[in-house]
């Protein structure tokens, strides 16, 4: 152990998440008998907020968006991570093997929706402060527990309120997203936009004397399939892309000329792409041209569960952290030094709310969460146990790293 660290008690964290694991089990179990995606994730804040009261944590605050902020410890350096209260639906209850909302549990996994992405994740942060005050470990931080709301339809708008709305600036955010066991440390940023064609209707019998908006856009489809295999790029985070992702129409009736059609376009962005410059992209394509095509970006609207109305325009930018930085290497070290191993250090595929903390303002941002990728809005979603108590270990031992490393730089 280097020196910087002793004192830390990496082997009483470990033993007391193991003490709490059937707690950690039981929490996550609780959760996810609390469905609600975006927008109605009021059972589910109840539930975090009385586990919360119960453990004894001294103050909990909820903003007007709904997040949950609860806070151990007085240190002038505020840590906080984070885990999102919303959940994708169920899908075909046909692919499910159990009760997506039951939280079935065998000795190995807990299955249900939102086991992975990411209740788990909640119930290991909040026991995670749990063990600090246990243990009355009193480095020099605050800990800032963060369940968020509507991160699965609008990635970054909670912290996007916190930040701007409430003042809230950490000196760096963990994610708890699934990591498939690795340190996560960049990810694409991602822009929803939507392209129409404007035609003109006419009878079904007689085509020709109107203008299909429908066969504007077959044009504009071939060349958004082209573009997307010439993208920028990059070293780590790889190349980006676009896929069509919904498309509709109109017209006065299924015996008529369609005289409008609008597509869903949803845009990854690798380091170095502007949201800006991909609009233009798109704009500048000869098919877009020639129909006279309106290319624009989506807008978030939806109100959260409290009833605050605090949108966005649906453009997120990439972020990434390098591997020599303070924050990874506090996780790598937190982990190293409980586990006795090193830890893989690698990137998110998906977009979270890192997007706002760091690809908008600039706060550190890094990822670990229990659970794999795989089963993220997959039926059957399951998490390991084993993961909820490594999880709940390393979140405590990190704020300690951090600052034991501020220092002896």
């Amino acid at each position: 152990m280097e020196k910087i660290f002793e004192g830390i008690p990496f082997e009483q964290i470990k033993q007391r998440a193991q003490f709490y694991k059937e707690d950690i089990y039981r929490f996550t179990r609780d959760l996810v008998r609390c469905p609600g995606g975006s927008g109605d994730e009021s059972l589910a804040a109840k539930c975090t907020i009385d586990e919360m009261k119960k453990l004894g944590f001294n103050k909990i605050d909820i903003d007007p968006m709904g997040n949950i902020l609860a806070y151990i410890g007085t240190g002038k350096h505020l840590i906080a991570m984070d885990g999102h209260l919303d959940v994708v639906g169920a899908g075909n209850l046909d692919n499910w093997d159990y009760d997506p909302y039951e939280g079935f549990e065998d000795e190995n996994r807990i299955i249900g929706r939102g086991t992975t992405d990411m209740k788990g994740a909640i119930a290991s942060i909040v026991y995670a402060a749990k063990i600090i005050t246990d243990l009355d470990i009193k480095d020099d931080f605050t800990f800032l527990v963060s369940a968020s709301v509507a991160e699965e339809d609008c990635d970054g708008l909670s912290w996007k309120y916190m930040i701007e709305e409430q003042n809230i600036r950490p000196e760096f955010v963990l994610l708890a997203e699934p990591s498939d066991g690795k340190i996560c440390r960049a990810q694409k940023g991602r822009m929803e936009i939507s392209v129409t064609t404007y035609g003109t209707s006419a009878h079904g019998s007689i085509p020709h004397t109107g203008d299909n908006a429908i066969y504007k856009m077959s044009g504009i489809l071939q060349e958004l399939r082209a573009l997307n295999e010439n993208l920028l790029v990059d070293d780590l985070l790889g190349k980006g892309c676009l896929t069509v992702s919904e498309i509709s129409s109109t017209s006065p009736s299924r015996c008529a000329v369609s005289d409008s059609c609008t597509i869903s376009i949803d845009r990854r962005l690798t380091w170095g792409e502007k949201p800006e410059d991909a609009l233009q992209e798109i704009r500048n394509l000869p098919a877009v041209k020639t129909a006279d095509a309106k290319v624009s970006i989506y807008n978030y609207e939806e109100p959260s569960y409290t009833g605050l109305e605090y949108g966005q325009e649906c453009s997120f930018k990439p972020w990434k952290i390098e591997v020599e930085h303070d924050v990874t290497q506090s996780v790598a070290k937190a982990y190293k030094n409980l586990f006795g191993k090193e830890a893989v250090i690698d990137i998110w595929p998906f977009s979270t709310n890192g997007v706002s903390i760091m690809g908008e303002h600039n706060i550190p941002v890094i990822g670990y969460g229990p659970g794999e990728l795989k089963f993220a809005h997959a039926p059957n979603e399951e998490v390991k146990k084993a993961d909820l108590i490594l999880c709940a270990a390393l979140y405590a031992a990190i704020p300690s790293v951090y600052v034991r490393m501020l220092k002896g730089n």
